[in-house]
């Protein structure tokens, strides 16, 4: 499946709130239970991310309004019904076609890396 075949509801979510396929899956882990408050080592054991990486994807997706943080324990509350409608979206479109999706996350990585390389100072320049 091409690019142009993921739904433009997911391709502007992605561009706007996901910067890594760790993000998408944390996201998704809480999403699939969310009853459920989980601590940094069990998202750690489930994403097989280290806790300075786990932690820095939390509070990403705590700041773009998708968690909550509460004593140290993190839970699935979407701040709006938009948002939660768009991760339901991304969530069924991934799990049918996991790899377009992440190959689009990996593209736009690879352009944030690119961006950020310009304007890096050279010994040589």
């Amino acid at each position: 499946m091409a690019r142009a075949e993921i739904p433009k509801q997911v391709r502007r979510f992605i561009a706007k709130h996901i910067d890594s396929v760790g993000e998408l899956e944390a996201l998704l882990l809480l999403r699939s239970a969310p009853e459920e408050v989980w601590d940094v080592p069990r998202i750690m054991s489930r994403l097989y991310i280290d806790e300075a990486e786990t932690t820095r994807i939390l509070d990403r997706l705590c700041r773009s309004g998708f968690l909550v943080l509460i004593d140290k324990r993190y839970e699935y509350r979407c701040r709006t019904q938009d948002l939660q409608h768009a991760v339901d979206a991304v969530a069924e479109f991934y799990a049918r076609h996991l790899i377009p999706i992440t190959n689009m996350i990996h593209a736009k990585s690879r352009r944030i890396r690119e961006f950020a390389d310009a304007f890096r100072f050279r010994k040589d320049s």
